[in-house]
């Protein structure tokens, strides 16, 4: 029975490696948050507001993106090949907003009041964004051939339903 109230308290073999403890897994730590490189490649905004307006995106994402600054960033459902130019401004305090084409993307991707859009930053200015919405289900898109051309016109944007 010794064995096994040593196994509760955690002195028994395999307990406190990786965490510092006796198991002499200190290599497999890893290094303190202030020697980490900022890497900010995913983030959400979750849709509080008027879902077609300017969103702003996450302060860390935009300090991650300082001296790099787009004018626009370009926006794909990360199931369809469409690529979605959407302009991008700076307040000058730190903030970076989705602006002009944002509007006929979230139309298009059905994003309204209490959808959760997650973004990826691919690099190269591209962002792959996933919409859940207010269940917290995903949302599934169906991108028809003639949808790969990047036009600014609003009679042609029709949200995008998922084939099942």
């Amino acid at each position: 029975m010794a064995s096994t109230s040593r196994t509760r308290t955690g002195r028994g073999r395999g307990r406190g490696r990786g965490r510092g403890g006796r198991g002499g897994g200190s290599s497999s730590l890893p290094p303190p948050p202030s020697t980490l490189p900022l890497i900010i490649e995913e983030f959400f905004i979750v849709i509080y507001e008027d879902p077609l307006v300017k969103k702003a995106l996450p302060k860390k994402f935009a300090d991650y993106l300082d001296g790099q600054e787009p004018a626009k960033v370009y926006l794909r459902a990360d199931c369809g090949p469409r690529l979605w130019t959407v302009e991008v401004l700076f307040d000058g305090q730190g903030r970076m907003y989705l602006d002009k084409g944002w509007e006929n993307f979230a139309i298009a991707h059905g994003v309204d009041f209490g959808c959760f859009v997650h973004f990826k930053y691919e690099g190269d200015d591209v962002l792959t964004v996933k919409v859940f919405d207010g269940t917290m289900c995903r949302k599934y898109y169906y991108y028809s051939d003639d949808e790969d051309t990047d036009d600014e016109s609003d009679d042609d944007v029709k949200p995008c339903i998922h084939p099942l």
